[in-house]
């Protein structure tokens, strides 16, 4: 009888999440926050793969375009990583990374628009990431506000 008063019944992961973040735990990286991570790491995996192959075998023919890939590769292992990571530093690092990302794709996407000369290639984020389906502009928004719904201190 003793033993069935000190088991606790098993909460769901929306409200061990809840509980944490009244507690002041770090919960980036639950819930949907895994979902993005995953998503992030596809990301990363997929522009550093590009980015790499370009940079290999055709870096003349466009070799602003393809840095700017492997720039965008290197933003995605950064988020990827810090969203994974609990903390507040690792906090301000996905949040720089998300803007970076965010930023990156406005203006890639933006000069990629205006002046394709200077982009003969594509990149991950030209066209606003067109040949992601968008993902690229998309993501970044998500996980902007996926931080402010799980930034440290929130009461």
């Amino acid at each position: 009888m003793e033993e069935a008063r000190n088991v606790k019944a098993p909460r769901s992961e929306a409200s061990r999440a809840k509980a944490d973040a009244k507690a002041g735990k770090d919960t980036r990286n639950t819930g949907p926050g895994r979902l993005l991570i995953a998503v992030y790491a596809v990301f990363a995996i997929s522009a550093t793969a590009r980015a790499g192959y370009q940079i290999l075998t055709k870096f003349s023919e466009a070799p602003f375009a393809y840095l700017l890939s492997a720039f965008a590769a290197l933003v995605y292992v950064v988020a990827t990583v810090s969203l994974a990571k609990p903390g507040r530093t690792w906090f301000r690092i996905s949040l720089a990374a998300v803007l970076v990302e965010l930023v990156g794709v406005l203006v890639v996407g933006a000069l990629s628009v205006v002046d394709s000369v200077a982009f003969p290639h594509e990149t991950v984020w030209s066209l606003f990431g067109r040949g992601y389906a968008f993902i690229p502009l998309l993501l970044p928004i998500l996980g902007l506000v996926w931080l402010y719904r799980r930034r440290p201190g929130r009461q």
